[in-house]
């Protein structure tokens, strides 16, 4: 294999995360190449894998928040350098308390911003999924 281009930040493979199903891919949770940060869509799930606001999508959105503000910090970055965000949320009656949750986290940031209703998500629990991209600023 080739060297990376890229750092990978928490580096997991889906067997361990995904153990109810039967997948064997080597993922991470942000990437960063160059002084661009790739963050995985977040959810309601912190790092030691324990699901926040079950059945609440304003919960998991701001569990989902909190993952990509370590995220960002662990690759350099913080949320004030968030370019674009996508949402996807299974309902349509989710919207308002999700985006009053990201709302809050990125007052006075103006991303530009993706928002979609998906008819299910990679669990059933999950009502909300939020991944970004950053930059990082020049020194």
């Amino acid at each position: 294999m080739s060297q990376p281009t890229h750092t990978r930040i928490r580096m997991f493979n889906t067997k361990d995360t995904y153990p109810n199903q039967t997948l064997d891919n080597d993922l991470c949770q942000a990437v960063r190449a160059g002084n661009t940060v790739y963050v995985r869509g977040q959810v309601g799930t912190d790092f030691a894998g324990n699901l926040v606001g079950l059945g609440d999508a304003g919960l998991q959105a701001e569990q989902a928040m909190k993952n990509i503000q370590q995220l960002l910090a662990e690759a350099g970055s913080d949320l004030s350098h968030i370019v674009k965000t996508t949402t996807y949320i299974i309902d349509p009656r989710y919207r308002e308390a999700v985006y009053q949750v990201t709302g809050k986290w990125l007052r006075g940031v103006f991303p530009i911003s993706t928002g979609l209703v998906v008819s299910a998500l990679a669990q059933p629990q999950w009502l909300v999924e939020i991944d970004v991209i950053a930059v990082i600023p020049e020194a």
